[in-house]
């Protein structure tokens, strides 16, 4: 029950500084003509959302790629369409083609801060707290602040303010080393696929991966289990 209760406080402040930092400010604000990283995120959910697929990483007479042109994998294109749907429910000017360019209001801005809130809740946290629980060493209440620990990394805190969601490919990328120290060889390579396809910066994590598959595998030996 204790654990419990430590680690629903470790949660809780996690969220609570993610939250906190929704409230201030952020680079770009008013700045024409780009706007800062506000606005990409923003810009990417309205490609997404009004032009066809076809044309989400091409120069069309609707898609600018000079003016924040989608430059990550599809994965993130995905992930800015799913969000754009809510944001249409709230409030189509958020989204409209063309005419939302530089759009910025206090609602939207903490809109956009909770979808990468939401991510964080629903992806993040629950393979920070399966890692640190079933693969690190210590107590109970060592793991608890280990959790914590990485939970308050002032890095992703930062980039939540930047409306960035880093926190989705790196933790994709835990759920594969959680895949991968549970023997579930498959599961671990698919989520570390999807984090590539999310971000291209978990490239720097790629041959740590790739390593200990082969190496595993070589060990199994080649013509039989692998």
């Amino acid at each position: 029950m204790e654990n419990w209760s430590l680690i629903s406080l470790c949660v809780l402040l996690g969220l609570t500084s993610r939250w906190t930092v929704s409230f201030h400010s952020y680079s770009g604000a008013g700045k024409q003509p780009m706007f800062g990283d506000y606005e990409a995120q923003r810009h990417w959910q309205e490609v997404t959302y009004n032009l066809p697929v076809h044309e989400w990483y091409f120069i069309t007479t609707n898609n600018d790629l000079n003016y924040w042109g989608l430059d990550y994998p599809p994965l993130t294109a995905y992930h800015s369409l799913a969000c754009v749907y809510v944001a249409k429910l709230l409030n189509p000017e958020w989204v409209e083609l063309h005419a939302s360019r530089g759009y910025e209001s206090h609602s939207h801005k903490l809109f956009m801060r909770a979808t990468v809130l939401f991510t964080d809740i629903l992806i993040y946290i629950p393979a920070v707290l399966l890692f640190c629980f079933y693969f690190c060493d210590g107590s109970s209440k060592q793991k608890v602040a280990t959790a914590l620990c990485i939970l308050l990394y002032p890095g992703l805190i930062l980039d939540y303010g930047h409306f960035q969601y880093n926190s989705v490919s790196l933790c994709l990328a835990l759920w594969g080393i959680l895949g991968l120290g549970l023997g579930w060889d498959l599961f671990g390579s698919l989520a570390f696929t999807l984090a590539l396809n999310y971000k291209q910066m978990e490239l720097y994590h790629s041959l740590p991966f790739f390593c200990y598959l082969l190496g595993k595998y070589i060990n199994q030996g080649l013509t039989g289990r692998g």
